[in-house]
């Protein structure tokens, strides 16, 4: 059994069992793959990819615990590689975010600017994806960081860290009749159609909770994950606008009217988190305390040493975030 080998398999199954995308992705030929696939379930005596003639149909049940083992196998080297560029060059080497459309576009954008500035030889990745998108990235070693909001049960495999309290921002039209109300209600925001986020994306959760437990019904009428799309139907005239406060520029929307609803909505939480067992390299403790001050080298580490979830949240109970 190779090394080699194991990365094949692996990648062959996070490549929808495409060995000629694999072999582009690797570098190498689609014949070379496919050879030490098979000289691999000939050691083992299993198939770990069910056929139909030459093309790969799905993983087998010993392959799906195969391909897990090797999962942590890859980590485990790649993690050896880390270790050993940490004592060689601490301030060089790569670092991959998964994250939400909202967090990427608002979020951190200035993090990222400071970060390159104090390590302009890290190579930065940012994947965009769901919440189940982002915490499979997490888990199966793909990117280093996991950032988002919504689904958080999701992220069960990882350490999951508060970073900031966050809520929501009406955005009309100016001249569009909530804006002469003082202090809007949920009665008053239910009168119109909603132009708002898919649900599982950027706090949608907290939106639906706020107008069940008042008994109205949100006339939902078009979703987005993105903000600007959002935006930009509400100039359409299509509904009321209900995005992150963080997401209102008052610059590029200055045509549009942001109205608070922090007093209509529960505050949405944003978390970082990573693999447990993941060796973190000293730049990727500090781009966690610049993306959350309050998530010192000492208090990540006090989070890794925490076995359980209720763990986690009584480590960060008393712990005052910061609210956008």
């Amino acid at each position: 059994m190779k090394l080699q080998q194991l990365r094949y398999i692996w990648e062959v199954a996070h490549h929808d069992l495409n060995v000629s995308a694999t072999a582009q992705s690797l570098y190498t030929s689609q014949p070379g793959i496919s050879k030490q696939i098979r000289l691999l379930e000939d050691e083992l005596g299993v198939e770990i990819f069910s056929r139909s003639g030459k093309h790969l149909t799905r993983v087998t049940p010993a392959g799906e615990v195969i391909l897990k083992m090797a999962g942590e196998i890859l980590r485990k080297c790649e993690a050896i590689k880390q270790v050993a560029q940490e004592f060689s060059n601490e301030r060089k080497g790569s670092l991959s975010i998964a994250t939400t459309h909202t967090q990427a576009r608002y979020a951190l954008p200035p993090v990222i600017k400071s970060f390159i500035a104090q390590y302009p030889e890290v190579s930065l990745h940012m994947h965009q994806g769901t919440p189940m998108q982002i915490s499979e990235l997490a888990a199966d070693g793909t990117v280093d960081f996991a950032i988002a909001t919504e689904a958080l049960d999701l992220f069960s495999d990882l350490i999951m860290m508060p970073c900031y309290r966050w809520n929501r921002a009406i955005v009309v039209p100016k001249d569009h009749p909530l804006t002469r109300i003082e202090k809007i209600t949920l009665e008053d925001v239910a009168e119109y159609p909603i132009v708002t986020y898919v649900f599982g994306f950027t706090g949608r959760s907290k939106l639906d909770e706020a107008f069940l437990n008042k008994g109205l019904v949100a006339r939902v009428v078009f979703t987005a994950v993105d903000a600007d799309v959002i935006k930009t139907y509400v100039r359409l005239g299509l509904g009321v606008g209900i995005v992150a406060k963080m997401a209102v520029d008052p610059v590029t929307d200055s045509d549009l009217v942001a109205l608070d609803a922090s007093h209509l909505f529960a505050d949405s939480i944003t978390k970082i988190g990573f693999r447990r067992g993941t060796f973190l390299r000293g730049f990727m403790y500090d781009f966690i305390e610049l993306f959350a001050p309050h998530l010192t080298r000492e208090m990540v580490e006090e989070a890794v040493r925490r076995n359980t979830r209720a763990e986690l949240d009584d480590l960060f109970a008393t712990v005052e975030l910061p609210c956008y």
